[in-house]
């Protein structure tokens, strides 16, 4: 065991231990297989996440069956070392799935992988939204003092899109946030209100399909609330649809 170590536990405990600080050129396999077996020393683990893309490296979330495994867990191996580096463990945020699967009904295990992938868009789509207010303003430019700009009439021409690829850009629509009104495209041109809501009307909170008139291949899906147009947005996207099975893109409606 290494040297003494901050407790670092700034979360309330639950059964899912979080792990960072892992050396990040150990291959994912023999990551987990060591976690595995030093974890397993204080209780059963039902579950172990550890991810190779990038934002993920250097972390692990160990899930206990009971809370009191997680304790023992993070009091006997906190800055234990595996791999040359010290662990640093805390309890996760939110519970796990495999918590939630065990613990709850197959209607609250839906409910909860909705709202953790509506958490996950929300931070897409916020760090989106920061990554292009950097494309916006130029390097080292000073923020005016808004208080020394005055009014400028307008001139003609304005609202005419600027020719500088900077100016205006917008959030991907990959990254909007969620929202109850899902922008459906790349539909077959034969498919109707009928066939549409044969598809999205099976999710929660199903209100309409509205087709844009003039306009083939786009159509918006509305619900009652968030949750159901995450549900069908999950489940549809790049569904091939037609005779070409040509895949359908599902986003958020850009608000």
């Amino acid at each position: 065991m290494a040297a003494a170590v901050q407790s670092g536990v700034t979360q309330p405990p639950n059964s899912t231990v979080y792990v960072k600080n892992l050396e990040e050129r150990i291959k994912i396999e023999d990551l987990k297989e060591a976690l595995t077996e030093i974890f397993s020393e204080y209780g059963n683990v039902i579950d172990l996440v550890a991810k190779k893309n990038l934002k993920a490296k250097g972390q692990a979330f160990v899930v206990f069956e009971d809370v009191e495994a997680a304790e023992r867990a993070i009091k006997e191996v906190q800055g234990f070392e595996l791999f040359d580096k010290p662990m640093l463990l805390d309890y996760a945020k939110t519970r796990s799935d495999a918590t939630v699967q065990k613990e709850g009904n197959e209607e609250e295990f839906e409910l909860h992988k909705r709202r953790r992938l509506a958490e996950k868009e929300r931070k897409q789509a916020h760090q989106a939204a920061e990554e292009q207010k950097k494309l916006k303003r130029p390097a080292g430019a000073a923020v005016p003092d808004t208080a020394t700009i005055r009014p400028t009439k307008a001139t003609r021409g304005a609202g005419l899109k600027s020719s500088n690829p900077g100016a205006g850009a917008v959030v991907p629509e990959e990254y909007l946030p969620p929202n109850k009104i899902l922008f459906v495209q790349n539909l077959p041109e034969d498919y109707d209100v009928d066939g549409l809501t044969a598809i999205f009307g099976r999710f929660e909170g199903f209100r309409e399909v509205r087709l844009v008139p003039g306009r083939r291949g786009i159509a918006f899906v509305e619900y009652e609330a968030e949750a159901g147009a995450i549900s069908a947005k999950e489940s549809t996207s790049g569904m091939g649809l037609g005779g070409e099975s040509k895949p359908i893109k599902v986003v958020y409606q850009r608000q």
